[in-house]
C-alpha cells in the first residue's frame, strides 16, 4: 500500500491577538500600498504571507492581513490555472480527486514533483476532499491518467515542455530549469559566462534558479566545453554579487546607492541586509516605484566579514572527539558528523571550490578553551562548530574583532541571538509550537483539546497560551499521559464526541503511547484529530491507522528518497563508507554542504543567507533574529497523514 502522507515545508507564522482579515490582490496593488491601506508595515505583511516574501503578487492572490482597521477586501480571484498561465506557460487539465487518492499518490502517478504540483494548486492543503478538482499538466493526464475522471481542459499554449531533462536549448531559445540545475552546470554546458546569462535574463541574479521557470540561453559556437585547466578552480555558485562599489557612497549614518537597471526593491534589501520598512522610511519616494538612476539612502549595518587572505576558503571544523581529554561521550557523534562533512567537502572541492579545511578537537566543555589556540582568527573564513552553547560563546568572544562567520549546528538559545556573525542551524521548539497552534486553529470547531506534556511542561504551556489567543472559547487540558485523553460528550445527545490531541513531549515511548491512544479513539468515533510537535518512529510504522486520526506531525529532517540529489548523496556515502549514513552523518553533510554552497571566493557568506535551500534531509531557511542579530534557521517539514 502506498504510504499516505505528504510533506509541507514552511516557516512558522506567529499568531497575533488581533483578528485576521484577508485582502485579494487587484491591479495596481503592491506590498507597500497594501500595507499602508491596512496600517501595518511591509515586513509584517510579508511575514504573514511567507509564500509572497519575495514581494511578487499576482492579481487574485489572497493575502492574510492582521489589522485593527476595518477594510473591505476586493472580491476578485483567479483560478489556479490562470495563475500558472502567466508564469509557466504549459497546457493544463484537471482531474477529479477520487477516494484514497493523496498528494503523494498523485505525484507518483502523474510523474510530477510536489513542488510543481503546489505551483499549479496554491490552495492544495485546503482542497484535499473527494470530488475536488486538481490542476495538472495536460500531457501527464493524457499519458498517465488511465480511467481517472477528468473535467474540462484549460487550454494554454506551451512555450516549452517542462519534461526536458537535458540541456539542449539552441541559440535564441529558452531553457526550462530542472531541479538539479545550478548556474555552474548551465553556464558550463552552454559555454557562456555567468555575466552573459544574467544579461540575457534581467533579474535572474536576485531571483535565482527555480525549477520549471524558463530562461533565455545563447549557446556558444562550440558544441562542448572543456574542463577548467586548474582542477582547483572555484565552482561558480551563481549567487555572487557584483564586487563593484562605484554605485555606493558613504555618509555618516547611511550609505547612498544609485539604482541600476535590473535592480528590484528586494534585490537591494537583500544586498544591503536592511528591511523594506527601513528602506522606505529613508526613501518615501519608493511608494511610487523604483526607477533606474534613483539615489537611495541605505541604513548602515554592522560590517560583515570579508575574506582577507588567499584564494582558498579557510574552514575550521570544531568537533568534540575528546581525544586530548580521553573522554568518549560525544566521540561517535563527532566522528559520524565528520564523515558527512567530508563528503560535502569533497563534493564542493570536486566542483572547483578552493578549500583549506582544518579539523580541531574541541574536547569537552571544561577543556574547550585550549582548542582555541589551534585557530588563527586572522586567516580563518568560516568556523563550523562547536556543538555546545557555552563553547559557541567562547568562540564568538575569541573572534569578536574579526567577525568570522560561526555556524552552531545544535546550540539554539536567546542568549546567542545578539551575535551578528552567528548562524544557528537548529530550529527551536517555539517555532514548532507556533506551527502546531496554527494547525490546530485550522481545524478547530469547539472540540475539547488535550495537550500531552513532558516533565517541564514548557512546550505544553506555550501551546496552551497560543491556542487561548487563537481560537474562540477553548477548553484546553494539559495531561501527563496519553491515557488521560478521553472522548468528549455531546451535551444534547449524550453520545461521544471527537477531541483534538496534541503531543508536546519528545520522548519516543510517549510518542508510541500517544499513537496507540489516538488509534483507539479514532476507532470509537470519527473526527478525532491528532497533532505532534515531534517525530516518533511509530508514526511511520502505523501510517494507515494514524491516518484515521489525521495525524499531523513536524520534523526537522526527512530524506526524500525519490529525489535525484538525495539518491546521489546516499549512494556516494554508501560507496565511501559501506553503510547508510547515520543521523549525525546526515547532519554533518547538510550543515557543511549548505554553508559551502552559500560561500563565494570572497567569503561573503552573509550575502547569501536569504536563499532557502534543502540539502539531504534538512531545510535551511534563515531569518534575522533581530536587527544586527544572529541568523536563525526556521525551516522544518510538516507531515500530514490523510485518510
Amino acid at each position: 500500500m502506498i504510504k499516505r502522507f505528504f510533506i509541507l515545508s514552511s516557516l512558522c507564522m506567529v499568531l497575533g491577538v488581533s483578528a485576521q482579515k484577508s485582502h485579494t490582490v487587484v491591479q495596481g496593488d503592491n506590498p507597500y500600498n497594501i500595507a499602508k491601506k491596512y496600517g501595518i508595515t511591509v515586513d509584517e505583511l510579508l511575514k504573514l504571507n511567507p509564500k509572497h516574501k519575495d514581494g511578487k503578487l499576482a492579481i487574485g492572490d489572497v493575502l492574510t492581513i492582521k489589522s485593527d482597521k476595518a477594510a473591505t477586501p476586493v472580491a476578485t480571484k483567479t483560478t489556479a490555472a490562470e495563475k500558472v498561465k502567466t508564469s509557466a506557460g504549459v497546457s493544463l487539465g484537471k482531474i477529479v480527486l477520487q477516494p484514497k487518492q493523496t498528494i503523494y499518490g498523485i505525484t507518483k502517478q502523474y510523474r510530477i514533483s510536489e513542488t510543481d504540483l503546489r505551483k499549479l494548486n496554491p490552495e492544495l492543503d485546503s482542497h484535499m476532499k473527494i470530488g475536488d478538482e486538481i490542476t495538472l499538466p495536460l500531457e501527464s493526464i493524457k499519458k498517465y491518467g488511465g480511467n481517472q475522471q477528468t473535467v474540462a481542459v484549460t487550454g494554454i499554449p506551451a512555450e516549452k515542455s517542462t519534461g526536458n531533462t537535458d540541456l539542449s536549448a539552441t541559440e535564441g531559445e529558452t531553457y526550462v530549469i530542472q531541479s538539479k540545475d545550478n548556474y555552474y552546470r548551465i553556464t558550463k554546458q552552454f559555454g557562456i559566462s555567468q555575466q552573459d546569462l544574467f544579461a540575457l535574463n534581467p533579474g535572474l541574479e536576485e531571483k535565482g534558479l527555480k525549477p520549471g521557470d524558463s530562461i533565455k540561453i545563447k549557446r556558444s559556437n562550440t558544441d562542448t566545453v572543456s574542463e577548467p585547466a586548474n582542477p582547483k578552480a572555484k565552482m561558480d555558485s551563481g549567487n555572487e554579487k557584483s564586487s563593484s562599489t562605484s554605485n555606493v557612497a558613504v555618509a555618516d549614518d547611511y550609505v547612498t546607492y544609485t539604482v541600476q537597471q535590473g535592480d528590484t526593491v528586494f534585490s537591494i534589501v537583500n544586498r544591503f541586509g536592511v528591511s523594506i520598512d527601513d528602506l522606505i522610511a529613508l526613501n518615501p519616494e519608493l511608494s511610487h516605484g523604483l526607477k533606474t538612476g534613483m539615489v537611495l539612502k541605505i541604513k548602515k549595518q554592522d560590517p560583515a566579514y570579508v575574506k582577507k587572505n588567499g584564494d582558498a576558503l579557510s574552514v575550521v571544523l570544531m568537533l568534540p572527539f575528546g581525544y586530548s581529554t580521553n573522554e568518549t561521550q560525544y566521540r561517535t557523534m563527532a566522528l559520524d558528523f565528520l564523515t558527512g562533512a567530508k563528503l560535502a567537502i569533497e563534493r564542493n572541492a570536486g566542483g572547483g571550490q578552493k578549500l583549506d579545511i582544518k579539523v580541531v578537537d574541541s574536547g569537552n566543555e571544561s577543556s574547550f578553551k585550549n582548542s582555541l589556540t589551534q585557530i588563527n582568527p586572522d586567516n580563518t573564513d568560516l568556523i563550523i562548530g562547536p556543538f555546545f552553547k557555552s563553547n559557541v560563546i567562547d568562540v564568538l568572544d575569541f573572534t569578536r574583532n574579526q567577525k568570522i562567520p560561526i555556524v552552531a549546528p545544535f546550540a539554539n538559545s536567546p542568549e546567542l541571538y545578539n551575535y551578528s556573525n552567528l548562524i544557528i542551524v537548529e530550529t527551536n521548539n517555539q517555532t514548532y509550537a507556533d506551527k502546531i497552534v496554527e494547525e490546530v486553529k485550522g481545524v478547530y470547531s469547539d472540540q475539547k483539546i488535550y495537550i500531552v506534556a513532558d516533565a517541564k511542561k514548557e512546550n505544553a504551556n506555550y501551546i496552551k497560551a497560543g491556542l487561548e489567543k487563537a481560537v474562540k472559547n477553548p477548553n484546553i487540558v494539559i495531561v501527563n499521559s496519553p491515557a488521560e485523553i478521553q472522548l468528549d460528550q455531546n451535551m444534547m445527545t449524550g453520545q461521544s464526541a471527537p477531541v483534538i490531541a496534541v503531543l508536546a513531549n519528545e520522548d519516543n515511548s510517549m510518542g508510541e503511547s500517544f499513537a496507540n491512544r489516538m488509534i483507539v479513539l479514532s476507532k470509537e468515533v470519527q473526527g478525532v484529530k491528532a497533532f505532534s510537535m515531534f517525530y516518533s518512529p511509530v508514526f511511520e510504522k502505523k501510517v494507515d491507522e494514524l491516518s484515521q486520526a489525521s495525524l499531523v506531525y513536524l520534523m526537522d529532517r526527512k530524506i526524500n528518497t525519490d529525489g535525484s540529489f538525495e539518491k546521489e548523496i546516499l549512494a556516494a556515502y554508501k560507496t565511501k563508507y559501506c553503510k547508510t549514513p547515520p543521523k549525525y552523518a546526515i547532519i554533518g553533510f547538510d550543515v557543511v554542504n549548505d554553508m559551502l554552497t552559500r560561500e563565494n571566493k570572497k567569503g561573503e557568506i552573509f550575502k547569501q543567507m536569504n536563499k532557502v535551500q534543502t540539502q539531504l534531509a534538512t531545510k535551511f531557511e534563515f531569518v534575522k533574529s533581530k536587527a544586527n542579530g544572529a541568523y536563525v534557521n526556521t525551516g522544518y517539514r510538516v507531515i500530514r497523514l490523510v485518510p
